[in-house]
Formats: C-alpha cells, structure tokens, sequence
C-alpha cells in the first residue's frame, strides 16, 4: 500500500486538491456500485475492474483508482461521486 508521506504529497490533478487513501467499507460500496454497472469516469466510460483501493478528493468527491499500488491520477479517469455515496 502506498505509504503516507507519498499520499501526503498527492494531489487532485483537477482542482490541485489534498487526496486521502478510502477506507474499506468506502471500497466495497465502491465495488458494490460497479457490480451494479453504476460507475462511470469523467468521460462517461463505464468502469469494470474492481477497486483495491482508491484517492478521494473530498472536498470534490472524486476518486482516483489505485491498481497493483500505483494511484492512477488521470483526471479522465477519476469518478466523480455522489455527496451521499460517502
């Protein structure tokens, strides 16, 4: 998993906002939403592979996947959530 100080250093690569690492039950709501065929990134592409684990931006709630440990911090990839899925 990534280490805290790297995570500290991480920012939104859409609005240059701070990122924290979602707990567990955020991650298998988040899992449970793409079973459900509900996630989409930011171009509207339906996302399939499950989450290991993931950024948050919360001020934005926007979330970045973390797949084989490296955060993917496209901002075409990020998935822009709810205010209540969180």
């Amino acid at each position: 998993m990534l280490e805290s100080k790297l995570i500290e250093m991480l920012r939104c690569p859409v609005d240059g906002g701070r990122l924290t690492l979602l707990d567990a039950q955020a991650i298998q709501r988040l899992n449970g939403a793409l079973e459900a065929g509900e996630l989409r990134d930011r171009l509207d592409q339906r996302i399939t592979t499950p989450f290991e684990a993931a950024l948050l931006n919360i001020n934005a709630n926007r979330v970045y996947p973390i797949r084989g440990g490296i955060p993917s911090l496209v901002a075409d990839e990020a998935i822009d959530l709810p205010e209540q899925f969180l």
